[in-house]
């Protein structure tokens, strides 16, 4: 699938606003860039003379089998893309056989996601805010609908300064809100919607013991998304987190961070078999997919593809997506002489 193509019909059927929250990033978007550009950087050395005529894609995630090692990321406001949101990217999701990770900021609340696909896997992305008792209350709810794990974002003390959102004055159209939140947030003429509400709501005063805290309200596993560093890393699994999530927020908090790529050697060298680690950031084809395995994780999140699929093609959008890569993974695991994900080893990568 030519995912640049698909974003470019998604330009043309999209608003203004909701292509550039979308495809926005932080002050001069360089992160945004080097996201994508960090995996064509890499090259593979492929393995030959290996049995290859019977290969799959499917692996498990936290114990959790899923079809390929590509999960849906966390993305906010999804019915600005499609009328069905989350809704139906949870669907899509269910009909990949993977696993999504549904966002607090999503326009369809984490119940009404679960019921989309009540069967299919899905964790519930948390941003802890400043009262502590409502964030306890939407972890206890997600616990409720079923949700497997949280995963905590960890890279949002503040919010990056987003320039489109900023000249657009971005908020959510007349009919849209955070179904999650249940609040309101003001407009205003020279702050975005979004700013305001994450100066007045999001809790800069995250520690390591915060997840601790998490894991004591319910039994659930806790990842830790929006790290880039070995040390923070493992502070993160010696406080308790089953998982870390390599990740610069799609290049929207800091511009000029490091890509994930290129922070993903470094965590999964510290965390060191203690937690799973999985990246996110630019991924846009199978082969980012096995070099992402290759540097050491368990499987990578897709976002920004996801919603190109959702505005061009609504669920089955979102289907064809993740089919695509499902197909280009099978393919280059083929190619590299690794019938499994499993049999992907850092020697892939070439040095």
């Amino acid at each position: 699938m030519d995912l640049v193509e698909l974003e470019r019909r998604a330009r043309t059927v999209l608003t203004r606003d909701a292509y550039d929250y979308y495809a926005g990033g932080a002050d001069d978007e360089v992160t945004v860039a080097d996201n994508v550009a960090a995996w064509s950087r890499l090259r593979l050395r492929p393995h030959v003379l290996r049995d290859v005529s019977a290969v799959t894609t499917a692996t498990t995630v936290l114990g959790t089998p899923v079809e390929l090692p590509v999960l849906v990321a966390p993305m906010a406001y999804q019915r600005l893309a499609t009328d069905a949101g989350e809704a139906a990217t949870a669907r899509a999701a269910a009909a990949a056989g993977t696993v999504m990770l549904v966002s607090t900021l999503a326009t369809v609340s984490l119940e009404d996601v679960a019921a989309a696909a009540p069967q299919a896997p899905r964790w519930f992305q948390l941003y802890v805010h400043r009262d502590r008792g409502w964030t306890e209350e939407l972890v206890r709810r997600a616990a409720a609908a079923g949700y497997r794990a949280l995963v905590l974002t960890v890279d949002l003390p503040v919010l990056g300064y987003r320039p489109r959102d900023e000249r657009n004055a971005f908020s959510l159209p007349d009919g849209l809100e955070m179904a999650n939140v249940g609040r309101t947030t003001a407009d205003t003429e020279d702050m975005s919607a979004l700013r305001l509400y994450a100066s007045q709501e999001m809790d800069a005063a995250l520690t390591p013991a915060d997840i601790d805290w998490l894991r004591g309200l319910v039994d659930l596993p806790v990842l830790v998304k929006g790290v880039l560093r070995g040390d923070d890393a493992r502070l993160a699994v010696d406080a308790g987190a089953a998982g870390v999530i390599v990740s610069n927020h799609g290049g929207r908090q800091l511009d000029g961070a490091v890509s994930g790529a290129d922070a993903l050697p470094d965590v999964a060298a510290a965390v060191a078999g203690r937690a799973e680690v999985y990246v996110d950031g630019g991924v846009r084809r199978g082969t980012d997919v096995v070099k992402a395995l290759a540097l050491g994780a368990r499987a990578v999140l897709v976002g920004r593809p996801l919603l190109w699929g959702l505005a061009c093609g609504g669920e089955q959008g979102a289907v064809d997506v993740l089919d695509g890569l499902r197909a280009e993974l099978a393919r280059a695991l083929a190619l590299c002489g690794t019938p499994t994900p499993d049999d992907v080893t850092r020697d892939l990568i070439a040095p």
